[in-house]
């Protein structure tokens, strides 16, 4: 049987410098951030907030050395990280890890959570 603890979701060319693009991996939306010093981070695309698949329209940027994303509709700030909601402590969005190989973005299957 195949490992399928890594999962190929994109090629780097299809991610946006310094903005977030979303991906459909298995049944789940996930949101990948791009930083200008090439740093990938994934969150589940929802925002808890607005009930919506939104958070890859987010704005990026930096609160005092963490790096976030600002829900585009709310505006609440999420740690790109950890997926922390920084206005509200009791919220908190997926984070996954990710990886880059061959130009290649590759997220974690953390538990086999994801059907591919």
């Amino acid at each position: 049987m195949p490992n399928k603890s890594w999962i190929d979701i994109c090629s780097t060319e299809d991610l946006e410098p310094n903005g977030g693009v979303s991906a459909l991996v298995g049944d789940v939306q996930i949101a990948l951030f791009t930083l200008a010093d090439g740093q990938v981070f994934a969150l589940d695309n929802y925002d808890p907030f607005s009930r919506a698949m939104v958070l890859s329209r987010g704005i990026i940027g930096d609160i005092k050395g963490t790096a976030i994303v600002a829900s585009p509709i709310y505006k609440q700030y999420f740690c790109l990280k950890t997926g922390q909601c920084l206005d509200d402590q009791d919220v908190m969005v997926r984070s996954w890890p990710v990886k880059i190989e061959n130009q290649r973005v590759l997220l974690k299957n953390e538990q086999q959570k994801i059907a591919a």
